[in-house]
């Protein structure tokens, strides 16, 4: 600041007061100007959610890998052009390295069809399009015919195209954690499933497709944070099922079809409406040390509410006894209502409005 000290060596034309300040001023502009620290600015601070990822191969509970950090958190990201030279980029180098995963994991997408040539990409098999902005996906979807993993966790997507069930190969399907009220029509005719994650919509037993259960190689289904009060008998015919997870819904009955999925590991029932358990649970186990039952938040009766007291191989012990089995008749018989609705779903994502979610 040579004009500030050019002022400060001529002490006789200033005030002694003004000539004061100006050495503050001076000292505190050296300080500055030789400490680096002094010149750096504070970084945001923020975390970035998790995405959550694919399932595992062998159907187990999906863990939640990190995300790597997006250029367009907190502000001042890359151009919309910029971006999509960056994904132009991505699916290039898939092409000419034969890549079979492409992870586009939060990259601002809100529509698949302006990511250039992604649909020409017909020998990937996974595609991460998690922490994205779509609302649709579209029928160009079947072209990538190789497909194996499908992951769109977390975006805003309202409607599926029927072409989804085109794609012969898909294992794993995640939706969770969008804005679905209803699947398409021949969806289930997807041959080679195995986990569909569906948790986060806002889905009921009336947005089925008639053929959903026809999905007999599924090994792990999640309909958690829906809303369905009632299971479909059909159910049952998801016998290769090794978890089911309908964890916060509105339930308020389990059909007894739910006892014929004898290789269930994991079965969640907790946050509904259920009273009572089908004496057909009993035909699982549900009680060993690597097997997981959670039913908690239920107004249960009290005669099973006392068993949970004791444990979950108590309740097991006890829906099984020819006790049990005379009460649940008559109790079914009664036709008692059900509870009340509890009709407070701000906790869920979906729900909230979608101009809210964008500000």
């Amino acid at each position: 600041m040579p004009g500030l000290r050019l002022l400060v060596k001529a002490p006789s034309r200033l005030p002694p007061w003004f000539q004061w300040i100006l050495l503050l001023i001076t000292l505190s502009v050296d300080v500055i100007c030789n400490n680096p620290a002094a010149r750096q600015r504070p970084r945001a601070s923020g975390r970035t959610p998790p995405a959550r990822g694919c399932r595992r191969q062998d159907g187990s509970a999906l863990r939640r890998a990190p995300t790597p950090p997006s250029p367009l958190r907190n502000g001042g990201g890359p151009s919309a052009q910029a971006m999509s030279k960056s994904l132009k980029k991505m699916v290039e180098e898939s092409r000419e390295k034969n890549q079979p995963e492409v992870d586009m994991c939060d990259r601002g997408v809100s529509n698949m069809l302006d990511v250039p040539g992604l649909f020409t990409l017909s020998h990937i098999t996974q595609l991460v399009l998690s922490h994205n902005k779509l609302t649709t996906v579209p029928a160009n979807i079947a072209d990538l015919r190789n497909i194996e993993v499908l992951n769109f966790f977390n975006n805003q997507i309202e409607e599926l195209p029927t072409q989804i069930s085109s794609l012969q190969k898909l294992k794993h399907l995640n939706l969770g954690m969008n804005r679905l009220n209803t699947l398409p029509r021949g969806f289930g005719s997807l041959p080679a499933l195995e986990v569909l994650d569906l948790t986060y919509n806002n889905l009921n037993e009336n947005s089925l497709p008639g053929n959903f259960f026809y999905l007999t190689t599924l090994r792990a289904l999640y309909l958690s944070d829906n809303d369905f009060e009632i299971l479909p008998p059909d159910i049952g015919k998801l016998t290769k099922l090794q978890i089911l997870s309908l964890r916060d819904n509105d339930l308020i009955s389990l059909p007894k079809e739910i006892g014929e999925l004898t290789q269930l590991k994991e079965l969640h029932i907790q946050g509904n409406r259920l009273t009572v358990l089908p004496p057909e649970l009993g035909n699982l186990d549900l009680t060993g040390q690597k097997q997981v039952f959670k039913a908690e938040n239920n107004p249960w009766v009290t005669p099973i509410a006392d068993q949970f007291q004791l444990g979950v191989s108590h309740v097991f012990e006890y829906i099984r006894s020819e006790t049990y089995k005379y009460l649940y008749g008559r109790h079914m018989q009664a036709n008692p209502e059900p509870p009340k609705k509890n009709n407070d779903k701000s906790k869920k994502i979906s729900r909230k409005p979608l101009a809210a979610k964008n500000k």
